[in-house]
């Protein structure tokens, strides 16, 4: 070290070209330093648990009255049967069906609460003219017969409507949200930390009361919703009309013009109701009594080829599917299928299509009656056909079936390839084509696909000429459709075998399908080996007109046909 004139410390000076060290810059190094400790010194200072609880009370308010703001405004365009209709939630603890001029249906909610909702029936669709205007009482009668069979699955309406409004609530809550969470930010920024602090302490000092007038309310509505009371609610309209005992719409009050209208007819419409209830229950026990006896048989069956020396296939080596068609949105039929799949063990429902009957949204209600139907652990896979629409099959993926367009899928081990008729056919207004593609278009497109796959096991089509090509090119196996309403086969052809299912709902042309049946309804089951996909068998279930079933044997599926053999040359030498 150095000293100067003055006496102060001269810098040192470098030795050996090295520069010594410089204190911090207090403007530099310094500050950043301290930054660092502050910092550290947040990270690791103990959590304020009152701070986090009133944030997480304040957001626990914000998220619970933004969700009850989205429940109690929601709203959700829907059906009623064949009509639109508008849902919106009310706070009364009623269903209202508001049917304009002709008055009201008020039956009680099942929604917890006081919860229920108002149903505005809006005009039928232009689309769907299946149900007729009426002119004569005759006609008249057969429309309300029809009516009552529409809702003879009201839960499927319901579960579309349920949907519909939750959806709508749960984006007003989420709105709701953000908007009420913004301003309880600004609101914050605005008060400013010593003005929030006084607020507080303002707070702790009367917590004791703030604390019962929120828990009070909360309560009062756990203990009557609880104890099976409601809130208050209007007054009722009237007394329930004595013609719904014993339906569904048991306790119904009915009001306006409408009232004199049930009380005069409405013993006819129940009684339809009820004849069409009664009628497929009984096919669906009959289904269960019909396969019993077909057990014993097959049993004995099996137990003659085991003595002959032929060895079955074991059932856990096999896949079965379910086979319908041409439903027509009989809703009906929907307790006969379960009990087919139930009783068969299946794994598939293969639906070859027109499950509607002309493809508007408001038949929904027809998909999800029978999705409803099947239980939860079946896969339905369906092929379009020219009664259903884009709206259907849009529907139909939001259930979760498998809607084929082109591509195979595989389901429970079994490569299916399909696609929609390329046709529609809307009643009033009859068959076309839907784009520029034909069924001759369609059918080289689906071969082209099979051929270069060349692992599709099934093809399932609705109209059976799109699958000719695929079949004569020996690209797939086996082809299933519908749209004839009457059984075809199985017919060989010499690439693959072709079968078309006859009508589940029974359908007879210039007939409704909706109701009890008018003509032989039929649904086949087919067994796949599980580990190379061919068809082993084939057996057929029919429920005749008058409720009565029958359950087929397991008949062998057959093989293609030989090839037909080269023509001799007679030039050659024999």
């Amino acid at each position: 070290m150095t000293t100067t004139a003055r006496g102060a410390t001269a810098p040192p000076s470098t030795r050996d070209g090295v520069a010594p060290e410089r204190p911090s810059d207090p403007r530099t190094g310094g500050a950043v330093a301290r930054g660092w400790r502050r910092a550290l010194a947040r990270a690791w200072r103990p959590v304020s648990w009152r701070r986090e609880v009133h944030r997480a009370v304040a957001v626990a308010a914000v998220l619970l009255v933004a969700a009850a703001f989205g429940v109690a405004t929601a709203s959700a365009d829907g059906n009623l049967g064949p009509h639109a209709a508008r849902y919106e939630v009310t706070l009364d603890h009623r269903v209202t069906v508001d049917l304009g001029p002709l008055g009201t249906l008020v039956v009680g909610s099942p929604a917890p609460l006081t919860l229920g909702a108002r149903v505005t029936v809006q005009e039928i669709p232009r689309e769907l003219t299946e149900v007729r205007t009426a002119f004569t009482l005759d006609e008249l009668g057969e429309d309300l017969d029809r009516y009552v069979q529409l809702f003879s699955a009201p839960e499927a309406t319901l579960r579309t409507a349920v949907d519909a409004l939750v959806a709508d609530a749960v984006r007003r809550g989420a709105l709701a949200a953000l908007v009420l969470g913004g301003v309880v930010l600004a609101v914050r920024a605005a008060l400013g930390p010593a003005r929030r602090a006084e607020l507080s302490a303002s707070a702790r000092r009367h917590a004791p009361l703030l604390v019962a007038g929120a828990t009070l309310p909360v309560l009062l509505t756990l203990t009557t919703t609880s104890g099976g009371t409601v809130l208050p609610a209007r007054p009722s309209p009237g007394p329930p009309s004595a013609v719904f005992d014993g339906t569904p719409l048991e306790g119904a009050v009915i009001t306006g013009r409408l009232a004199g209208v049930v009380d005069t007819y409405g013993s006819r419409v129940v009684t339809a109701y009820r004849q069409n209830e009664a009628f497929y229950d009984r096919a669906a026990a009959g289904v269960r009594t019909a396969w019993d006896r077909q057990r014993v048989v097959d049993a004995g069956v099996l137990a003659a080829r085991e003595a002959a020396g032929i060895t079955p296939v074991p059932e856990e080596a096999t896949v079965s599917a379910v086979v319908v068609s041409d439903l027509h949105c009989n809703v009906g039929m929907a307790r006969v299928i379960r009990a087919v799949v139930e009783e068969s063990g299946a794994e598939l429902v293969l639906n070859a299509g027109d499950t509607t009957m002309n493809g508007t949204a408001v038949e929904t209600y027809c998909i999800t009656a029978f999705d409803q139907a099947l239980p939860a652990d079946v896969t339905t896979v369906v092929a379009d056909g020219n009664h259903d629409s884009a709206d259907i099959a849009a529907h139909e993926r939001s259930l979760g079936w498998a809607v084929l367009d082109g591509e195979p899928v595989d389901v429970a081990g079994i490569r299916v390839l399909g696609d929609a008729d390329v046709r529609t056919t809307r009643v009033g207004v009859g068959t076309q084509q839907a784009g520029e593609e034909s069924i001759a278009d369609a059918a080289a497109r689906l071969a082209d696909v099979a051929c270069t796959d060349g692992d599709v096991d099934l093809l399932l089509v609705h109209d059976p000429r799109m699958g000719r090509q695929a079949l004569e090119r020996g690209c797939v196996p086996a082809q299933v459709s519908g749209h004839y309403h009457r059984r075809v086969g199985p017919e060989r052809e010499v690439g693959g075998v072709r079968y078309v299912n006859s009508s589940t709902a029974g359908a007879v042309s210039g007939e409704p399908t909706v109701g009890p049946l008018n003509g032989v309804a039929e649904i086949t089951v087919l067994r796949f080996s599980r580990e190379t996909g061919e068809v082993l068998d084939h057996r057929l279930v029919r429920v005749l007109p008058d409720g009565e079933v029958t359950v087929g044997f397991a008949l062998r599926w057959p093989g293609p046909l030989p090839p037909a053999p080269e023509p001799l040359d007679p030039r050659a030498p024999r």
